[in-house]
């Protein structure tokens, strides 16, 4: 498993990220075996969300029940979590944020996160109350770094013309199958496209310019359909067709395809796999490192239906 530096952070991540909003309904065992499954293959880093599980902090709550770590192994453990998201709302005040924060540690039972991101945009945001929160947090110790989720590259512009510390990191959703990030710019200038349609505002350039780094969620999904795409061969025939080939070429599965056509983007992309399966996981990890060639990324691009004029 490959492990950089974050850019604009001290933090060193792995490529991979285990997602972890499906845990609450699994035994300590199952979550431990999980989270010991992504160590030993080198996920280093742990994704949660206070809205995860049928009640907020739900997840959180079984994680910090079932998993421990020794201070050395928290050392190189990254553990991020996202807040804005309420019943029927989002919400960035610096209440909520704070609040939302102290009850993550709780339930995770950590003294601080790695990461927090804002996780949908809040159209009623005030920066400079953002701002004050993530002050707050960082001169307590409850927080390193700080980021986003869905944000477009003016959501970003306008928090950080307040917040004094950089935001790192955007998660958004990508896959083969649901990559507009990507299939616009290709597809640039192509009137009559509706792939040329620019649904990010430039975000995948914006992120290489700005060192932010993209972490893809639902990297097995389409929109589409709103289904994993793998071994969909009624609607994505092709593209499986192509998954299986590379697959058997490289002596890995179409999991470990599906990842590395993410990974293999220049962009440094992270992925997070958010199974509960310990074998897709392993799956998942054999592709970080993949190196598929500009044609093969190209047919997976093509097979999952975008246009390559």
């Amino acid at each position: 498993m490959r492990t950089a530096p974050l850019p604009r952070t001290d933090l060193v991540a792995s490529t991979l990220i285990l997602g972890l909003m499906r845990i609450e309904a699994l035994s300590n065992e199952e979550i431990r075996t999980l989270v010991r499954t992504a160590l030993d293959a080198g996920i280093t880093v742990f994704d949660h969300a206070d809205i995860y599980g049928s009640e907020r902090h739900g997840c959180e709550s079984r994680f910090g029940e079932a998993v421990s770590f020794a201070p050395a192994e928290r050392e190189r453990v990254l553990v991020q979590s996202k807040v804005g998201i309420r019943d029927g709302y989002f919400d960035f005040s610096a209440e909520h944020i704070l609040r939302s924060v102290d009850e993550s540690l709780a339930a995770l039972r950590l003294e601080h996160l790695d990461l927090l991101l804002l996780h949908r945009p809040d159209a009623l945001v005030e920066p400079d109350e953002v701002a004050s929160a993530f002050d707050e947090l960082q001169a307590a110790g409850k927080v390193r770094h700080f980021g986003v989720s869905n944000h477009t590259p003016g959501q970003i512009e306008l928090l950080q013309r307040s917040v004094r510390q950089p935001l790192a990191v955007d998660q958004v959703q990508l896959s083969i199958a649901h990559a507009p990030l990507i299939a616009a710019g290709v597809a640039a200038n192509m009137s009559e496209e509706s792939q040329s349609v620019d649904r990010d505002n430039g975000l995948l350039d914006y992120s290489r310019l700005h060192d932010i780094t993209l972490q893809a969620w639902s990297p097995f999904q389409s929109a589409a359909t709103g289904r994993v795409f793998l071994g969909d061969r009624e609607h994505y025939g092709a593209l499986n067709d192509e998954l299986d080939a590379l697959a058997a070429a490289y002596g890995v599965t179409p999991t470990a395809i599906a990842v590395a056509w993410i990974t293999r983007h220049p962009a440094a992309i992270q992925v997070v796999v958010g199974s509960t399966t310990p074998q897709r996981i392993a799956d998942a990890v054999a592709g970080s490192e993949l190196p598929l060639t500009r044609p093969e990324w190209y047919r997976l691009f093509s097979a999952s239906g975008h246009l390559l004029p």
